[in-house]
């Protein structure tokens, strides 16, 4: 392993690992993860989060950017 191999000062190991390990469970989780969650009026602009699945609370809607607008999952209407 490259990040805490035999180079790697001592003290920074332990922390360098858990560091990859979190990052593999982010990459590949082992189960389901927490969804972000917003209001309407709280939605992040779509274009900064492309292909990313998000809660819009206040609407009880999953919602997805096309990469230009967030799309309701129940309607496939843009949300305004």
């Amino acid at each position: 392993m490259l990040i805490a191999g035999p180079g790697a000062p001592e003290a920074l190991r332990a922390p360098l690992l858990a560091l990859k390990e979190a990052l593999d469970r982010l990459n590949q989780p082992g189960a389901p993860t927490p969804i972000f969650a917003t209001t309407q009026a709280g939605l992040p602009p779509a274009v900064a989060h492309p292909r990313t699945l998000l809660l819009v609370s206040d609407l009880n809607i999953l919602a997805h950017s096309d990469g230009t607008n967030w799309i309701r999952q129940d309607t496939g209407a843009v949300i305004v």
